[in-house]
């Protein structure tokens, strides 16, 4: 069984927006799993002494979702984001556990429309180490939500049986992560 690991990281560390990304994918008609993402994503890791906390947010209208454009309206439209009154999906955490094998887990609270639920993520981190271009670290979380909880009620009920969009949602976010004091020198 892996032990919690000693802190690996101390100082902040802020996520390059290119490659990090917000992913989600739901169960579309009953047949397959509707991929997109949040592409302009910004976080930050910040290290307390022992502790961590995690903190971030991606914009909703960077959604990967372009066509067909009466799509992107309604993922925009009060149906769903309701884009135009809630321009961010936001995270703050409460607890950040790390293990000696490399495996996080985060507790905290997710805001999406308003509407903040507690929420529970967990995956792989890699610990701080040197690049050519500064000190970089990554960190991969996975979570699944019930999109009502968020206020996403919209359904439509398929001629042949079962709803369109499905309940459950999967989260993917994945993080590289570099030491704030390498952002400030423009690396």
């Amino acid at each position: 069984m892996a032990t919690i690991a000693a802190q690996p990281f101390s100082g902040t560390y802020h996520a390059r927006p290119e490659p990090s990304t917000f992913a989600f994918a739901v169960r579309h008609s009953g047949v397959f799993w509707y991929r997109g993402t949040l592409p302009d994503v910004t976080a930050t890791l910040r290290a307390d002494g022992d502790g961590l906390a995690l903190e971030g947010s991606a914009r909703v209208d960077s959604i990967s979702v372009t066509e067909p454009a009466a799509m992107r309206a309604s993922v925009l439209g009060p149906e769903f984001f309701d884009a135009e009154r809630h321009p961010e999906v936001s995270f703050r955490s409460t607890a950040v556990r790390l293990t000696d094998d490399g495996r996080a887990e985060v507790e905290g609270e997710l805001t999406i429309r308003g509407v903040t639920r507690p929420v529970t993520a967990s995956g792989q981190y890699t610990s701080p180490r040197l690049a050519s271009f500064g000190e970089i670290a990554g960190l991969q979380l996975h979570a699944s939500i019930d999109r009502r909880e968020f206020g996403f009620d919209w359904q439509m009920e398929l001629p042949g049986g079962g709803v369109a969009v499905g309940w459950e949602v999967e989260l993917d976010i994945d993080l590289l992560l570099m030491r704030a004091d390498a952002d400030d020198a423009g690396s």
